[in-house]
């Protein structure tokens, strides 16, 4: 009996601990959520600069083939820019307004209600990896484009400035893979958003990087350019264009066009061909230069002076260099400064104290914000 006790209370300490040690469950999960970037964003940008040109005697505008910066001893405005933006993958849509001197030299032709329309378009994907977009985007013509942070020097070259900046019409891009990308376009016209005939204009473009430092650039345009009433005179250009990042520091970048337009007898064309070279280099963290040596040559002066030259307009033969500093105090501010030397033939240059003037020199500075 004794025995059958000790056993009893020797087993009762057992039993309490075997009731009151809890289950070792794991814990529930924690769900944890995942931001979805917004389709939906906003950006801006405003350049303000003063030019000042050496001996200059028309006035406060630079030259007539000078449309971005073409103000001189003056402080203004290039370019103000508000937009916003909307992509998810699929769909995608744009639309910048813009003011200064640039749009009032560009968009002059234009009706009153387009002016301030630096882009505005929407888009679609029709099938992967490519894009179906309509109305007004930048061009696909040239290495400079109209925002000033985006080039390596403040001023554009000659061939910039005196071939699209902008177009109106249909743009189909298509990413063969990672390296190449194709895009076909029909357009308005050269540089207009309001058509100014019938008919329409044909665009190609074709970039491809071979290697993470070249970028090779090749875009056509054909298309009849003459206003309503007059007679056709069909235009073809082509721009290409090459960059190559020799080395941490050094980037070099190679530009050549050329282009060819109907005579008014149409049996000959008027032929136009322009180049620029740049050799950008980082300086420090925060500087970097760049040197510019550029040529124009138009014959009968066609585009740059007349899109509808005469047998008795003078040939247009301009070369030159510039040289720039450029200070990033932060990630989106951009302080600029850049001396330039044009050189032309007789009168290219004219100014009212010297009809026969061939030489053209001028400094520009410039900051600019983005965001």
């Amino acid at each position: 009996m004794k025995l059958s006790i000790s056993l009893l209370l020797a087993a009762l300490p057992l039993a309490a601990t075997a009731q009151t040690t809890p289950e070792t469950t794991p814990p529930p999960a924690v769900a944890t959520a995942t931001a979805t970037p917004s389709p939906l964003s906003y950006y801006g940008f405003v350049d303000g600069y003063y030019g000042y040109d050496f001996d200059y005697a028309n006035g406060n505008n630079r030259p007539s083939f000078i449309f971005s910066h073409n103000r001189q001893n003056e402080f203004t405005v290039n370019q103000a820019l508000v937009g916003v933006r909307y992509n998810d993958g699929t769909v995608r849509g744009t639309v910048g307004l813009h003011t200064g001197s640039y749009p009032a030299a560009n968009y002059s032709k234009e009706d009153q209600v387009f002016r301030h329309i630096y882009e505005a378009y929407a888009g679609f994907r029709p099938f992967a990896k490519a894009w179906l977009d309509f109305g007004i985007f930048s061009s696909h013509l040239g290495f400079e484009s109209a925002l000033s942070k985006d080039n390596w020097t403040l001023t554009r070259s000659l061939n910039a400035e005196n071939s699209p900046y902008f177009e109106t019409g249909a743009r189909f891009t298509y990413e063969v893979g990672p390296k190449l990308t194709l895009t076909g376009l029909v357009l308005n016209g050269w540089q207009n958003i309001r058509e100014t005939n019938q008919a329409k204009a044909l665009g190609t473009q074709l970039q491809w990087k071979p290697s993470d430092k070249v970028l090779i650039n090749s875009s056509t345009f054909y298309g009849n350019e003459q206003p309503t009433g007059l007679g056709i005179r069909r235009r073809y250009f082509h721009d290409f264009y090459i960059t190559y990042a020799a080395t941490e520091r050094v980037n070099l970048a190679l530009v050549f066009d050329v282009g060819k337009q109907q005579s008014a007898s149409q049996e000959k064309y008027d032929t136009w061909h322009t180049a620029s070279a740049f050799v950008k280099y980082k300086l420090a963290e925060k500087f970097s230069t760049t040197l510019r040596g550029e040529y124009y040559y138009a014959e009968r002066g066609v585009i740059i002076n007349s899109i509808s030259p005469t047998a008795f307009d003078a040939d247009f033969r301009v070369v030159g260099g510039s040289l720039n500093l450029d200070y990033a105090p932060a990630s989106n501010v951009l302080c600029r400064v850049e001396g330039r030397y044009l050189n032309g033939a007789s009168g290219v240059f004219f100014r009212t104290d010297n009809p026969d003037n061939r030489s053209y020199g001028n400094v520009t500075t410039s900051i600019a914000l983005s965001f």
